[in-house]
């Protein structure tokens, strides 16, 4: 064995003792991702502090996060905006050039705008949106027609999910149109048979004129929270929920209380749902915050399929 054999063997070798620096999972619940101008800006339940607003990370490729260094690393700060405690579940969307979040706080609703989608998100009069009772998870979608409509989870006999027409200034619903959508009644919906069952998480996705509404049931400390899917062929419902329910569990996850999300569409026009996980199969929290791809499935004559992509799991990790 000559000198340079030696120098490379040593090379190498010494490669092996290199650590190649540890990745730490992102802390969110119950995330949104919102894409814009070729980025991808990612918000949700805090897993360090509820109470303080709404974290945002940024990435390029849906690979590398970091935190934003724009207003402490907050798209919404406590003080700025509605709410003392319980931020939770927010939803960014853009309609005609400004930027709104949706969101919980109080176990209310409340609406907030920005500038840009890393924030601050404010409101000119900190206010909720009135309801006679708690609401939360608001997720507001926009039909082709231009109509508004806010769904969201009603804490009446449980958590049940509902839909009402928005105001076109976003300031509130049209009371008369709120109309109750499902609750959780199947087997896999409540697999501890308690009495106050638990359903939300909603988001609504128009495909081939049918519209599909994504939820999560089970309390989300239940191992068994999961995914499943309704379809209509009205923003106003009736539903049918599929019987191919629930399209991901924690058996597809590998990791209990997978659920509560919300849908994209990425750089390539991939359909992406992004969601959080317990901790590990000990602890709950702080949860984890995971990707899946969706994709929708002929069959025959009826509705396409909703369904998860094999093998497109991953926990997003921040750099």
């Amino acid at each position: 064995m000559n000198v340079t054999q030696i120098l490379f063997i040593a090379f190498w070798f010494s490669l092996s003792f290199l650590s190649v620096p540890e990745k730490s999972p992102i802390l969110l619940a119950d995330p949104t991702i919102f894409y814009h101008d070729g980025t991808y800006y990612l918000y949700g339940t805090s897993g360090n502090d509820k109470n303080l607003g709404f974290e945002v990370y940024v990435s390029k490729n849906l690979k590398s996060w970091k935190r934003s260094d724009k207003n402490d690393g907050y798209a919404l700060k406590k003080g700025e905006s509605y709410g003392d405690i319980g931020f939770w579940a927010p939803q960014v969307f853009e309609y005609e050039g400004k930027f709104y979040m949706a969101y919980t706080a109080n176990e209310h609703i409340a609406i907030a705008t920005s500038d840009s989608p890393l924030g601050p998100f404010t409101q000119a009069e900190k206010k909720d949106l009135e309801a006679p009772v708690k609401q939360i998870d608001p997720y507001i979608f926009i039909d082709d027609d231009g109509k508004k409509y806010m769904y969201h989870v009603r804490l009446t006999e449980g958590n049940r999910l509902f839909v009402a027409e928005l105001k076109d200034d976003f300031s509130g619903i049209k009371e008369e149109t709120l109309t109750y959508c499902f609750h959780a009644e199947e087997p896999w919906e409540n697999t501890q048979n308690v009495d106050w069952t638990v359903s939300e998480g909603p988001a609504i996705i128009k495909h081939e004129g049918l519209y599909y509404f994504i939820y999560s049931a089970n309390d989300f400390r239940n191992p068994d929270y999961a995914v499943g899917y309704a379809v209509s062929e009205s923003p106003m419902g009736p539903w049918r929920k599929s019987p191919t329910n629930p399209i991901f569990d924690k058996s597809d996850a590998g990791i209990n209380g997978s659920g509560h999300g919300d849908f994209f569409f990425d750089s390539k026009g991939k359909l992406r749902y992004v969601l959080h996980t317990h901790n590990s199969d000990e602890k709950v929290s702080p949860r984890k915050t995971a990707l899946i791809e969706l994709e929708f499935k002929e069959d025959g004559n009826e509705a396409d399929l909703l369904e998860v992509k094999k093998g497109s799991f991953k926990f997003l990790e921040l750099d």
